[in-house]
């Protein structure tokens, strides 16, 4: 079982996402060069433009502070739904739904994650804990390929809890991987997900350094329940944590049913169990 330690201070950061090169049945959105703001102080994730006709921002190059390797950023945004596009006929013959940030980027190094549980929706902060502990054991226990057999791999490490502001990484990644409530300036966007790797280059070289989430709590009310007027926590986070351990979204009505589907709607709990494709997914890339 994935544990999650109580901590009270201390600065990590994580974010949700970067999705964009290689799949089967998703198809590949658009992606956006521009910066992101975060100003710690005032909660607020502020997205450019772009964000408005794109689900992928690209956050240029810097150095790992971890490793001193060369990475990119991504952030990926999670919307309200839309209408999915017309699904494609499969290539290679794999009718699978699951897309990969890019092909062989992953884990190879597990670290720890910390989590800020504050939120103006009423959120419980233990329900949040243990709720985020648990949708990572879901992505981890499909590793194999086959859920609830007790094997499962270890690719997001453990968690704690701290008191202090955290701030996603939009320029450069810091070492540390940071999830929060806070307001993100479009009020379509549900959740971001920055994810800091090597995405380009011989797949067995690419690999992921660290990831960011940030929940809107402004634009959303959120709920532990499926709430029909609000935002199901535990159906958005296990979607967002797929983006962290390298899949992508999918946008073909065909893959509407599974967890990396990327729109979601209000009341919806559909994403909080792994389908078939999301199992694959993982599966295929660890």
């Amino acid at each position: 079982m994935r544990r999650l330690l109580a901590m009270t201070a201390g600065i990590f950061s994580v974010f949700v996402f970067g999705i964009f090169l290689t799949g089967y049945a998703g198809a590949v959105p658009n992606l956006s060069n521009a910066q992101l703001q975060t100003p710690g102080t005032s909660r607020t994730l502020t997205l450019p433009p772009e964000a408005d006709h794109s689900s992928v921002i690209s956050l240029g190059t810097a150095v790992d502070p971890g490793t001193g390797k060369k990475v990119e950023g991504y952030a990926i945004i999670h919307y309200k739904n839309q209408p999915a596009k017309p699904s494609k006929p499969p290539r290679g013959g794999n009718t699978q739904c699951y897309s990969f940030l890019a092909q062989g980027a992953k884990w190879k190094t597990v670290e720890p994650w910390i989590v800020n549980l504050s939120n103006i929706d009423g959120l419980s902060e233990q329900f949040v804990a243990d709720n985020l502990a648990t949708d990572i054991t879901k992505w981890e226990d499909a590793t194999d390929g086959i859920l609830g057999n007790g094997t499962s791999g270890d690719i997001l490490g453990n968690g704690s809890t701290t008191n202090a502001v955290l701030i996603a990484d939009t320029t450069s990644p810091d070492n540390n991987n940071e999830v929060y409530f806070a307001d993100v300036s479009s009020s379509d966007a549900i959740a971001v997900t920055i994810v800091w790797g090597i995405f380009s280059g011989p797949p067995f070289g690419r690999e992921l350094v660290e990831w960011d989430q940030v929940y809107d709590d402004v634009d959303y009310d959120w709920s532990a329940s499926g709430e029909a007027t609000k935002m199901d926590f535990e159906n958005i986070a296990t979607h967002e944590l797929g983006h962290s351990v390298g899949l992508a979204d999918l946008y073909e009505l065909s893959c509407s049913e599974q967890t990396m589907y990327g729109y979601a709607e209000n009341g919806e709990t559909k994403k909080s169990t792994l389908e078939s494709g999301d199992i694959a997914g993982v599966n295929a890339l660890y």
